[in-house]
């Protein structure tokens, strides 16, 4: 592992109240030593937060007042001496910093996702748990990081490295026929078809759970549409707690559809207002309008219909089957039919002026495009790299079924096996290249 120390900032660019920044290796004393004196360096106490005003080491210039916490080897992230800086949010100061830092012999910047490399090659985590790092950073809902932070935990690495243990005792046994192979009558292999296809079941099940990342990564979509002048428009600004879209009482205001992202218990969406849907068109731009806003519906993960609740629709576009209903402009119900209709189970009264049923409409949305998972064992995998791993392990496990059923030699039968155990090693990081790991922490940012 490349001896040198790194540095660099583990938030984004740009201005805010506090930044910050981790240093990692042998020189994170004397990085405190140039930055802060040595008395602040004879000082370090792990895990106690200190305030020092940092100077550039070559001309004493002050660079900024700030906290820093030292963390000792092999008590930190990385498992080295690591330093961490809280510098106001000024890219000024933390160019300076960093400047500073690394204008000392031994010091340079960090690669992406070097720190988490570190990490692994010195045991704080495996493989399977430094690429979750990943997924915790940049899940897109509630549910996604829940499953990353399990990942994280070793969920995975505890039932692939259970997995592994199995086949490593049945590697075990059938090496050790192959011992005694010369010595015996032919081995007895009743029972090792069980043995075979209850691996095979364990790998099964986990390589099911396989989500893509970039289905993972796809904000789910929302659509609200009706007729022209139902209240769509005034529904998404009530939504957003914010005049976004222009509203009118003239009819067909909404020429084109607007999307706008909207924060909910289970993570965000994607809205979308859409313009008017008439029986007929007014003109050749209305006719264009109203075919975007069905374009649009066709990708929708969920169809929100809105009906004028104070009066009637100029038409009900109920064709594309909505998820929802939504009466709108309740605080203008006049007591009439749309006041006096009893609303089906999927169906809601709402007010973008009073803020009616605006809650229940979240939930409703939240509930739909968001599901909650109970069991807080199951976790699905995410990495095409595991994947792969697993894929091997299966078609392992069939080539020695396959075996044992046409031609039970016990030689190739515990080659299979070695190379099941092998695939299942690689998701751990047991076993592992350079090419691999350089592979996964390219992806990772820097400070990460």
């Amino acid at each position: 592992m490349d001896s040198q120390t790194i540095v660099a900032p583990m938030t984004p660019a740009g201005v805010s109240a506090v930044a910050a920044l981790r240093v990692s290796g042998t020189r994170v004393r004397d990085v405190v030593a140039a930055l802060f004196g040595e008395r602040a360096a004879k000082s370090l106490e792990p895990r106690r937060a200190s305030l020092g005003t940092a100077r550039d080491p070559k001309n004493g210039k002050l660079i900024d007042s700030l906290l820093f916490l030292f963390f000792e080897g092999p008590n930190s992230y990385t498992g080295e001496d690591v330093l961490e800086l809280y510098p106001h949010g000024n890219p000024l100061i933390v160019r300076e910093l960093l400047q500073a830092i690394r204008g000392l012999d031994g010091v340079r910047l960090a690669e992406p996702g070097e720190f988490t490399r570190r990490a692994f090659l010195n045991g704080k985590m495996d493989l399977a748990q430094a690429e979750s790092v990943a997924d915790v950073i940049h899940s897109a809902n509630r549910a996604e990081l829940e499953n990353a932070h399990r990942l994280l935990g070793g969920a995975l690495s505890k039932r692939v490295s259970t997995l592994a243990e199995q086949v490593k005792d049945i590697s075990a046994r059938l090496e050790l026929d192959v011992d005694f192979a010369e010595e015996e009558a032919d081995p007895d292999f009743a029972g090792w078809q069980e043995k075979f296809e209850n691996v095979r079941e364990s790998i099964r099940k986990i390589l099911e759970s396989f989500h893509n990342k970039a289905s993972l990564g796809r904000l789910p979509l929302a659509v609200l549409y009706g007729a022209p002048n139902a209240g769509k428009s005034s529904l998404v600004n009530a939504l957003l707690g914010e005049d976004r879209i222009l509203v009118s009482d003239i009819p067909g205001t909404t020429r084109d559809f607007v999307e706008v992202r909207l924060f909910l218990p289970g993570g965000e969406i994607r809205l979308v207002d859409t313009a008017g849907i008439a029986d007929k068109a007014t003109d050749a731009l209305d006719a264009l309008s109203m075919q975007k806003s069905r374009e649009v519906l066709e990708e929708a993960d969920m169809k929100i219909l809105v009906v004028d609740g104070a009066h009637d629709s100029e038409c009900d576009p109920r064709a594309f089957e909505p998820d929802f209903i939504v009466y709108s402009k309740s605080d203008l119900s006049d007591g009439g039919s749309g006041a006096a209709m009893t609303l089906a189970e999927n169906a809601l009264r709402i007010s973008s002026k009073t803020g009616e049923g605006l809650d229940a409409l979240r939930m409703a949305i939240n509930g739909r495009l968001f599901k909650e998972n109970s069991n807080s064992e199951d976790f699905w995998i995410t990495s095409e790299r595991e994947k792969t791993c697993l894929e091997e392990a299966l078609a392992g496990v069939d080539r020695a079924l396959d075996l044992l059923r046409n031609n039970p030699a016990v030689e190739l039968l515990a080659f299979e096996m070695q190379v099941v155990r092998r695939a299942l090693q690689s998701i751990t990081g047991e076993i592992s290249s350079e090419d691999i790991l350089q592979s996964i922490f390219a992806g990772f940012c820097i400070g990460k």
